[in-house]
């Protein structure tokens, strides 16, 4: 996973740290010190400016609620859905098809929500929208679940 630091300094170099100061009412050092790897300074918290990605990080960690990521991730535009737990089984073999198995019955599920609400009038509502959401959520969670999975060697034979 990729530092706080380094995310915020791409970040703010494509916009520039003066235009972002100048925006949030900070000073540029403020904003320039956020960039900096903090392992480069012997304080705990550089210059007792802890960067916001790590202040919300621990925010959440405080309170364990993921309301907090998932506003964060509706004002990108997106949406939060949590890993779910790993799907376990006697085999590698074993391992892949419960996966597998369980990403087409999420599948099978947000197309039975899709085609109830708008078989029903032939529209959607709100209410039917949330309904698909959430299913499309559980569908989405899973999949980057078994992806993160196979990333991690989990289904490999050989080891």
């Amino acid at each position: 996973m990729e530092k706080s630091y380094k995310v915020l300094k791409q970040a703010i170099n494509r916009t520039g740290a003066k235009a972002v100061s100048s925006q949030m009412g900070l000073s540029q050092s403020l904003v320039y010190k956020w960039c900096q790897d903090p392992a480069d300074d012997d304080q705990i918290v550089p210059s007792g400016a802890m960067n916001p990605l790590d202040r919300v990080r621990m925010l959440y960690e405080i309170t364990g609620d993921p309301a907090i990521i998932s506003w964060l991730c509706q004002q990108a535009d997106g949406f939060f859905a949590r890993n779910p737990e790993s799907v376990s089984g006697s085999s590698v073999g074993a391992k892949v098809l419960g996966n597998v198995h369980g990403l087409i019955k999420e599948f099978s599920e947000a197309l039975e929500a899709i085609s109830q609400s708008y078989n029903e009038d032939k529209s959607i509502s709100k209410d039917e929208a949330m309904i698909i959401r959430k299913e499309w959520e559980d569908l989405k969670s899973l999949g980057e679940s078994f992806v993160r999975e196979c990333e991690s060697g989990k289904f490999d034979k050989s080891k």
